[in-house]
């Protein structure tokens, strides 16, 4: 037998004999060990809140519908059918994953996630939908009591549903990122309370809320020039002044709008929320979760708000990735009334309110059907032959390029380049270490020798694989951190899996590293500013490249500051070797078992990294173009359903972002699950404000589901996607980067919004191809995350310039109902007025001059498309005094 049969067997056994009982047993103790612990905290502290809400506005049925429709994240729009037999694995959800049942993970949830629901009700079930000004009474204190009793107790109870339900699972060998043990069977407890929820418990260093791409280059310590972007660390620690500022936003936005709608608008919305049920829960203003989420009321204890939101951490599993969407900006998502604001300018005056037409409240999507819009290859002409030329670099022989099989790398054998243009290879001859002979003088030695020396000692745990790093890395052997690597090892793996990782993978990928001499032969030119210049590779040689970043063999890249690789992101892996992060076990998991394949199978691909730099943009102001056409839906991502399209990666301008470090946002993600996109941060400067990368033939190694925090690796991936004539995917991924707005109201300036329109016009414009030939975009809420930007503003741009470029848009809003239908009714709107992009952005323009340039508060008063609809229909009025009346409201 050997030692695969030997793993497998093992593995089956160890899943199938010893999961069950200690699973339930960790899970229990777990559990309550957790709810006590929650409870006790916010009884003795319970006293001490003081929360200004309005009396008269409490309405227990409501919250406790509130809260049963929470824990059960039932969708407001899509009916699902109960499933049987789940997974847990399953509870974790994302439209990427076919088998995607949503009803079946109520139990597990609640157990899960109703400690942290409890606290935030304790907080927020007080106010109404709009928070008055009036203390809380005895009667509603006693009141509010009974409901925090009701909570417990359903907690107690979804805990033993939840231990029956993974006792009836324990004989499902779950599926390995470091075997394929498992494929046929559904996921196993990857967020449950064994090994995993171990690292997790401990973490202490995961941030607050989430990031668009988190800044991780030494470079942005300093960057205001570009856009303002912090260091990972200031990203981490700005949550303070965030909640400082949030106190200020809501306690100005609760003022206004009570002066501007009063108490019968609030009563009336309030009213319209009981009636509607979970489909008005969409519409309910964002400030309420927001409160939750960021801002203490007077009075909290500190205790009570630390250990809540350690409780936060450590027990929720799941969340919708709009709810990170939300987080930022905070202004904007504040109301969600926009069809119906509009402020008189002067007393006496009556204004026209347009109402755009309704909508049906049950569609997933409207517009142009998806199968209608562009894809590759059946929009695409057919590709010129492969060569190399002066702005196109190729490794491998074209002539010998064969479908099916591994390219043959060019020229034949290994040639170095050692200067400032190319990158600095770990087996140059160049790279020399000091090191000192018997007579005690220093001479320079060779580092690839040490490196091969060090790595082909045996591993037997992660210690032995931390010395082999530090060999060649003397320098940073007291700095760099092994916590997360080691405690991967240990606590995560299991004995079976941790054995097959020594002994098969990690030596297969230090065979992988030290062949970079014969399978990478060329100089490899780096993407420099202001370039316009392509690099093909094949596969197996950025296989190569990714296996060397792992035993952090890359030289010159590890120091920071001023350093001749400052402008560039991190490219070896010390970084995620570090810290506690709950997230960095589901990282790893993620790569391990991209290592796992393509050293098992050699990749036969080739894939293209391509910077583009535009010197020319439209004028937008006068562009007489027309919108193109809109797909807009709320359900499926980018790289799932948006499949040979150009998918928009939402980048941070030190491209993949915190993918080697703790970011796990939209950008991070995809590198994760397509690694070959990680080589771009050895060779790619930081992007500037007109210069995109554009990646075509990346192949997609695993599976996923949640966001973020609760992001989990599912299981290995086969990718079907066809190749083209130069045998990449038909995947193709253009990383812009959006602006980073400290301030809400600066992206509405003329100057940002330009460049926003330009930095997407680079992206999804391609010279010299015709319209015909151009697929569509999947997009979606760009630079929306902890950038700052309002997801209505985004998107208009997105539409603007992919209308410009001659390209349809497809656009997932990732769960947000709401906004799928303001998107598609202004899109509408615009064209049915043939509006021009022209005179669009005029109107944008118009905006900042009316509303926003001498707007004294944190967001104007009149948001950007109620503005828009008024504007546009008061000038068509103008023209046409007969049809006043038509689609049109008064106020006085």
């Amino acid at each position: 037998m050997n030692h695969w049969s030997r793993f497998l067997s093992l593995h089956s056994k160890v899943n199938t004999e010893a999961n069950p009982k200690m699973t339930s047993i960790k899970k229990e103790n777990f559990c309550e060990h957790d709810v006590k612990k929650l409870e006790n905290i916010c009884q003795q502290n319970y006293s001490k809140i003081s929360v200004e809400v309005g009396a008269k506005h409490v309405h227990l049925p409501q919250t406790g519908s509130m809260y049963n429709w929470e824990a059960e994240d039932k969708d407001p729009v899509l009916d699902t059918e109960p499933v049987k037999g789940m997974q847990s694995g399953d509870l974790f959800k994302n439209a990427n994953i076919d088998q995607i049942h949503k009803t079946g993970k109520q139990a597990q949830r609640g157990c899960e996630e109703s400690s942290d629901n409890w606290t935030q009700r304790k907080l927020s079930s007080g106010r109404s939908l709009k928070m008055g000004n009036t203390k809380l009474s005895s009667k509603d204190t006693e009141t509010d009591g009974q409901v925090a009793s009701c909570n417990s107790q359903k907690l107690k109870s979804c805990n033993s549903v939840s231990l029956t339900g993974e006792q009836e699972e324990g004989d499902v060998v779950p599926e390995s990122p470091l075997s394929d043990a498992g494929c046929d069977a559904c996921i196993s407890d990857l967020g449950g309370p064994g090994k995993l929820s171990k690292c997790q418990s401990s973490s202490g260093d995961s941030p607050a809320f989430e990031k668009e791409s988190e800044p991780e280059s030494p470079m942005d310590v300093d960057n205001s020039k570009n856009s303002c972007h912090g260091s990972e660390a200031d990203e981490e620690t700005s949550q303070f002044l965030d909640e400082r500022e949030d106190i200020n936003m809501s306690k100005s936005i609760n003022k206004s709008f009570r002066i501007q709608y009063g108490d019968a608008e609030l009563e009336s919305r309030k009213s319209r929320f009981s009636a509607k049920g979970c489909e008005s829960f969409e519409e309910i203003d964002n400030s309420v979760k927001e409160d939750s989420l960021h801002t203490k009321s007077p009075g909290i204890s500190p205790t009570l708000s630390s250990e809540c939101k350690g409780a936060k951490q450590s027990v929720k599993r799941d969340s919708k990735i709009t709810s990170h969407f939300m987080r930022i900006p905070k202004v904007e998502e504040k109301s969600r009334k926009e069809k119906c604001e509009f402020k008189p300018q002067r007393p006496g005056r009556k204004i026209p309110k347009y109402m755009p037409p309704p909508l049906p409240t049950n569609k997933k999507w409207f517009g142009t059907p998806i199968e209608e819009m562009r894809r590759m290859p059946m929009c695409g002409a057919r590709l010129p032959h492969l060569r190399p030329s002066a702005n196109h670099t190729v490794t491998v022989r074209v002539d010998l390029l064969r479908e099916g099989e591994v390219p043959k790398p060019f020229p034949t054998h290994y040639k170095d380049l050692w200067d400032n243009k190319h990158v600095k290879m770990p087996c140059s001859e160049q790279n020399l270490y000091p090191v000192e002979d018997e007579n005690g003088d220093r001479t320079a030695g060779s580092r690839w020798e040490l490196i091969q020396t060090a790595l082909l000692n045996k591993f037997t745990c992660s210690h032995d694989l931390k010395e082999a790093i530090l060999r060649y890395n003397i320098a940073y052997s007291k700095k760099w951190d092994f916590t997360a690597l080691t405690e991967f090892c240990e606590k995560v793996l299991e004995d079976a899996e941790a054995q097959h990782l020594f002994q098969s993978i990690l030596p297969d990928m230090v065979k992988l590293a030290l062949c970079l001499p014969s399978i990478c032969t060329q100089p490899i030119p780096l993407l420099k500013q202001k370039m316009n210049h392509s690099i093909t590779m094949s596969q197996e040689q950025i296989a190569s490249f990714l296996a060397n970043a792992f035993f952090c063999t890359f030289p010159r890249r590890n120091a920071k500051m001023k350093s001749e690789y400052s402008s560039y992101p991190d490219i070896n892996f010390n970084r995620l070797f570090e810290g506690r992060s709950p997230r960095k076990p589901e990282k790893l998991k993620t790569l391990f078992c991209y290592f796992r394949r393509v050293t098992e199978k050699k990749p036969t691909g080739l894939v293209t990294f391509t910077r583009q730099c535009l010197q020319e943009f439209p004028d937008w102001e006068r562009s007489q173009k027309k919108l193109s056409r809109l797909h807009v839906t709320y359900e499926g991502t980018i790289e799932s359903n948006g499949q040979g399209m150009l998918q928009v990666d939402f980048a941070n301008r030190f491209v993949g972002g915190g993918v080697t470090g703790a970011g796990l946002v939209q950008e991070e993600i995809r590198f994760l699950i397509n690694p070959e996109l990680i080589v771009s941060r050895l060779i790619t400067e930081v992007l500037d404000h007109n210069e995109c990368l554009i990646i075509t033939g990346t192949e997609q190694y695993s599976e996923y589901t949640g966001y973020a925090e609760t992001y989990r690796w599912a299981r290995s991936h086969e990718d079907k996607t066809p190749r083209d004539e130069w045998q990449r995917r038909y995947t193709e991924i253009v990383a812009i980067d959006a602006f980073h707005f400290r301030r809400f109201l600066d992206q509405f300036g003329p100057e940002k919004i330009r460049r926003e329109l330009n930095k997407a016009y680079c992206g999804f414009s391609r010279p010299n191809v015709p319209p015909q030939h151009l697929s569509a975009i999947a997009t979606g809420n760009w630079g929306c995350g902890a950038f700052g930007g309002d997801s209505r503003l985004k998107a208009l741009i997105q539409i603007l310039a992919a209308a410009e470029a001659g390209r349809d848009v497809v656009y997932f809003t990732f769960g947000d109902v709401e906004l799928m239908r303001d998107i598609y009714s202004m899109h509408t709107f615009l064209c049915e007025k043939g509006q021009t992009i022209g005179d669009i952005y005029r109107l944008l323009l118009r905006y900042y001059n009316e509303e926003c340039r001498s707007c004294s508060t944190s967001g104007p008063d009149v948001k950007l498309y109620s503005f828009m609809y008024n504007t546009i229909e008061s000038y068509a009025d103008s023209t046409d005094d007969d049809d006043e009346e038509k689609g049109l409201c008064f106020e006085d």
